[in-house]
């Protein structure tokens, strides 16, 4: 079967779906708060009473991953996530009123904006959080009253068979579907003819995903990634932001699309801070191989394009400074693929590791005098998903940097930290992704923002002498309207 034979297949499946989800979008009607609730609570069913499943699924897609990291990740994330939305439906559902001028508010004239189901919303997981990147938007999609087909992703598969045959239990196919396969399965499921679909994933995939979804004029949400840079002030406490980078870089070991990617140092305390992220790393990890908190890169392709990034620095004579506190050799592994964590010091530009985002536990490290070049070399650059700072958060510094960069979101003195604040927004700019979700701007995204006008009782344009055959009175009235 050829290539194209196989997305027409998967095309055929999903199509009958899809049809039925539409149909039954139809036949429902207005979706109740109550229908919403039962469906984000047989949702947290699902995460909350499988976890140590999942966990046991990401772990063998990854050869080994941290049990506790997924725990946190994967499923702690997503049962607040169902929590905190099932909280705030009631007060999300009522329409929103808006101002109406005159005079077209006088005797009873009045506007509102109601949020509406746009009907059957596509997601497209990704690896890196199987659970995760298809759980949470899910909250949003089920809060503003839709119902959703999903693609796993083939780069997990034992997380991804998990899910499928879990959703199956947990939901009918014309409220919630998912699908398995390969990349044929994902190319059919991103030409559907969807309400919505959203996307996360590499910046590259998209541009495939956003072509596919552009036939039907589906509209997209891209949650994508980038290289997210750090900015350590002068006046940090550079211990415990090594600390807090440390951890953030090591989740995951750095597969994540917010992970830092580089990190500019004052020129002076460069060295402290080398001195630092070993120390830190070496507590936390002081050995890496048999570590159960310790995370695979996730297979042998995406560790041989990690090792491809270290060994261009080094052919190109960077300083490449491996942690490795007990000196263990990686080269000889049976089932995991891990990567210690890697900095390398002043990297030239032309290096791998400064072109691509590097998405493993490889941190760039480059140090700085004047804060102005850390902004230009940053604002140089596509727009990254995040940007993270340490240092005074209520100096002049702070807000200097974030009236002078465009990022996807901002953490100050962590990272991470803003995507699991669930009233904010999350999402990318540029290269990094379009659109948000999470909380209230997830519920508005998935839902169809539907404008309602309430016309008086009196037909105003009659009154004022705003229909044919126009007159004096007309050009009086206009000469008033027009006015600067």
């Amino acid at each position: 079967m050829t290539v194209q034979e196989k997305i027409d297949t998967s095309s055929i499946e999903m199509m009958a779906v899809l049809e039925r989800q539409k149909r039954a979008c139809i036949d429902t009607g207005v979706v109740s708060e109550e229908v919403r609730i039962d469906r984000l609570n047989r949702l947290l069913d699902l995460v909350h009473d499988n976890a140590s499943d999942l966990a046991d699924a990401l772990s063998a897609d990854f050869g080994h991953r941290s049990r506790h990291q997924s725990l946190m990740a994967d499923i702690y994330a997503c049962i607040e996530s169902v929590k905190y939305t099932r909280k705030q439906i009631k007060g999300w559902m009522k329409p929103e009123k808006r101002k109406v001028a005159f005079p077209m508010n006088i005797l009873g004239g009045k506007a509102q904006v109601e949020y509406q189901p746009k009907g059957v919303i596509g997601i497209l997981g990704t690896w890196n959080f199987p659970v995760n990147t298809v759980i949470t938007p899910l909250v949003g999609v089920f809060a503003a009253g839709n119902r959703a087909m999903i693609k796993f992703s083939e780069v997990t598969p034992a997380t991804s068979q998990l899910l499928h045959e879990l959703f199956k239990k947990y939901f009918s196919d014309d409220e919630c579907a998912g699908f398995v396969g390969g990349p044929e399965a994902g190319a059919a499921f991103a030409g559907l003819p969807l309400d919505h679909l959203i996307f996360t994933g590499a910046t590259s995939i998209a541009k495939h995903v956003m072509r596919a979804a552009s036939e039907n004029l589906v509209p997209v949400t891209l949650e994508l990634g980038g290289k997210s840079p750090v900015i350590i002030s002068r006046d940090a406490d550079l211990e415990e932001t090594v600390l807090r980078l440390v951890s953030g870089k090591a989740l995951n070991v750095g597969q994540v699309c917010l992970s830092p990617d580089y990190v500019f140092v004052p020129e002076d305390i460069r060295e402290d801070f080398l001195q630092l992220m070993i120390k830190t790393v070496s507590e936390q990890f002081p050995d890496m191989l048999k570590n159960p908190d310790y995370t695979s890169v996730v297979n042998e392709r995406h560790y041989e394009r990690l090792q491809s990034y270290l060994q261009d620095a080094k052919d190109k004579g960077a300083d490449v400074r491996e942690i490795n506190p007990a000196n263990e050799d990686f080269s000889q592994q049976e089932d995991t693929c891990k990567i210690p964590l890697t900095l390398i010091v002043e990297p030239a530009d032309d290096l791998k590791v400064m072109q691509d985002e590097i998405f493993g536990p490889i941190l760039n490290v480059k140090s700085y005098r004047k804060l102005d070049d850390c902004l230009d070399f940053i604002n140089d650059r596509p727009r990254p998903l995040a940007l993270y700072y340490f240092g005074n958060p209520k100096s002049k510094e702070l807000r200097k940097v974030l009236d002078n960069t465009i990022s996807g979101g901002v953490t100050v003195n962590d990272v991470m930290g803003h995507i699991g604040c669930e009233d904010l927004p999350f999402g990318g700019v540029g290269d990094s992704g379009m659109g948000n979700y999470h909380g209230y701007d997830g519920f508005k995204t998935f839902s169809h923002n539907k404008a309602v006008y309430t016309a008086p009782k009196v037909n105003l344009p009659k009154l004022g002498g705003m229909l044919p055959p126009y007159g004096e009175k007309a050009d009086n009235n206009l000469k008033n309207m027009i006015k600067k």
